[in-house]
């Protein structure tokens, strides 16, 4: 064999040879659930220091930033204080505005209506939660909400803490708390429909299903969405896909766990709040109890680009050994987050149907 064919003859078996190991490498990353999270396709609309994205199929436009509503109520702000940080956000560009009928006893949602006053109300898309699973329980709620936050309407109403498996079912059950949102959307009270949790995506699929099956579309979904989740019962991994392919608003929360993921010490706020936006969230909600905070929340807004599949497999190659028993995600692994756990009269009795079947015992 001349010299010219040996060189091009090993060339073509080198080349063959390296076929299946390359071959192995595509399918193996086709195969890694990393490979199947989503991401987004754009970082949104800059304007001045933030970013603006769209809510799903609602084409709402809002802060891909979120003001969370609990930590505005925290101790040690006085009422001036919080009021004062709320208006901050909004002068900057914060327009997505989160909070719960249970938060700190209503205080959150008393000072944000506070906040909102003087025709800030008008600069902001509100959002707040209610528990009640009864038709009646709900009603109470949405109203109460309403008296606090000062305003004839809310945005996005949404069912909270969903964590329970019978949680959809008593909702979407006759007399449930559905019933109560639609006749509050239809009178002009709410304008859209959502629903949140922490505890197991297996949940939230579930309560997709059963809206599925009562001909009823969520606008927005609210979950768990942080550089921990995705080795540890993935709302990334399973629900994420499924709201992407609905077109449902994404709402990502607990980005860094209430400062527990960053007790780790693998990654930084910064870190934890651009990995968030990495993916297909219309908004990332983050607690902001003082400025310094909230100049972090718009320091990772300006400096923030789409982290592409390499970059997001190194940071959570940081965070895996810690993140696989759910240790640092205390929301899915302990009741220290599930305020209804703690308070089951929030969420109402049964439905008639259930009282009918099986009478509470006298």
């Amino acid at each position: 064999m001349k010299r010219r064919d040996f060189f091009k003859t090993a060339a073509v078996c080198t080349a063959a040879s390296a076929l299946p190991t390359a071959f192995a490498q595509e399918t193996h990353k086709e195969n890694d659930p990393m490979h199947q999270i989503p991401l987004a396709s754009s970082p949104g609309t800059r304007k001045g220091d933030m970013l603006y994205r769209t809510l799903g199929r609602t084409g709402e436009n809002v802060s891909a930033i979120g003001m969370g509503g609990f930590h505005i109520a925290k101790h040690g702000l006085t009422d001036e204080q919080s009021i004062a940080l709320v208006r901050s956000a909004i002068d900057r560009g914060i327009t997505f505005m989160d909070n719960s009928w249970d938060y700190n006893e209503g205080q959150s949602e008393i000072l944000m209506g506070k906040a909102l006053k003087d025709g800030y109300r008008q600069k902001v898309f509100l959002m707040t939660k209610i528990d009640g699973r009864t038709k009646e329980t709900a009603e109470r709620q949405i109203e109460t909400s309403l008296e606090r936050l000062q305003t004839d309407h809310i945005d996005l109403v949404q069912h909270h803490e969903i964590i329970r498996f019978d949680d959809p079912d008593r909702i979407f059950a006759e007399s449930g708390a559905m019933e109560a949102c639609l006749a509050a959307k239809k009178a002009g009270k709410i304008r859209y429909i959502g629903f949140t949790g922490h505890k197991d995506p297996h949940i939230h699929l579930y309560m997709l299903k059963v809206a599925a099956e009562h001909g009823f579309h969520f606008d927005t979904v609210q979950m768990p969405l942080n550089v921990m989740d995705a080795h540890f019962r993935s709302f990334a991994q399973m629900v994420l896909p499924e709201l992407v392919k609905q077109d449902i608003g994404v709402l990502g929360m607990k980005s860094m766990g209430d400062g527990v993921i960053l007790k780790s010490k693998t990654v930084s706020p910064i870190e934890c709040l651009h990995y968030a936006l990495s993916l297909p969230t219309s908004v990332v909600i983050t607690g902001i109890e003082k400025q310094e905070i909230l100049d972090q929340a718009f320091e990772a807004a300006k400096t923030f680009q789409p982290m592409n599949r390499d970059q997001i497999a190194q940071l959570l190659a940081k965070t895996k050994e810690v993140a696989v028993a759910g240790k640092y995600e205390l929301f899915k692994t302990s009741s220290h987050f599930d305020s209804t756990a703690k308070h089951p009269d929030w969420l109402g009795g049964d439905s008639p149907t259930v009282q009918k079947l099986a009478p509470p015992s006298t």
